[in-house]
């Protein structure tokens, strides 16, 4: 059902010096951006090493951010059966949304824990932008 991390997303108050941050002091590699429809980055896929993990970071949005939306904001598990996923799931009394096939083209799912910190389930495809990375 699960088949590991597929990443942890944060959302940061300077995307640019994060970039820095995780690219420069840590390592990790730039693999694709998220943009609007302006064509500005809003967010960035950095890859960990040489697995198939990654970190997600998407900028906050204004000048006076609560700090509740500063930081952590899901765990992504990574599935290879999305709907096979879902339905186990559900057989678990776990609550599901129903499939999305996202902007980075690849198939989500979002369950909560017992304290509401939200779980993104993903399957990758073959037009994922993540796919040239793992």
């Amino acid at each position: 059902m699960i088949k590991g991390i597929a990443h942890v997303c944060y959302t940061v108050t300077d995307i640019e010096r994060s970039i820095l941050f995780y690219t420069g002091k840590l390592g990790f590699r730039h693999a694709f951006d998220f943009r609007n429809a302006e064509g500005v980055r809003t967010g960035v896929y950095l890859k960990i090493g040489e697995g198939r993990s990654f970190i997600e970071l998407f900028q906050t949005e204004g000048e006076n951010v609560e700090p509740a939306k500063i930081g952590f904001q899901h765990l992504c598990l990574e599935t290879e059966d999305i709907e096979a996923t879902k339905t186990e799931l559900n057989v678990r009394g776990v609550e599901t949304t129903e499939p999305l096939f996202a902007g980075d083209n690849a198939w989500q799912i979002w369950i909560t824990d017992p304290d509401g910190n939200r779980i993104e389930i993903h399957q990758y495809t073959a037009t994922s932008l993540q796919s040239p990375f793992i």
